[in-house]
């Protein structure tokens, strides 16, 4: 299996592409603030999962990686406050965005409590 197919990834991917539209409508002034910021976060999910992955054969680096993505998932849930208390997006927007997000994290905590699943070999 290629980390692609992973459905967290997938979804992260999705996520990610989405924020990337959406973030093209923030002010210029946001160039180097909020839009460089949720469009790092969000595309760090689908890389670290990446990571991850590949280094599945080290049950400590997977996990360890896994939580490293769930925290940009949770820091592009962050941005997404901002950009709605600043009015740049709507509250169905935000709602959306971060529902999506939210299943994210959910397929990264699987990944996370089962780690055999995805080829990791058991720390014990």
């Amino acid at each position: 299996m290629r980390f692609q197919d992973l459905l967290a990834y997938k979804k992260g991917f999705e996520v990610a592409m989405e924020l990337f539209e959406v973030s093209k409508s923030f002010p210029k002034e946001e160039t180097y603030s909020l839009t460089d910021q949720i469009r790092r976060s969000s595309r760090s999910v689908t890389i670290t999962i990446a990571e991850a992955y590949r280094k599945r054969e080290y049950p400590k680096y997977f996990h360890s990686k896994l939580t490293d993505a769930d925290a940009e998932n949770s820091e592009t849930q962050g941005w997404l406050e901002y950009a709605l208390a600043c009015k740049y997006i709507t509250q169905e927007t935000f709602d959306y965005l971060t529902e999506k997000s939210i299943e994210v994290g959910r397929l990264i905590n699987y990944m996370i409590l089962n780690p055999g699943k995805f080829g990791s070999k058991s720390e014990n």
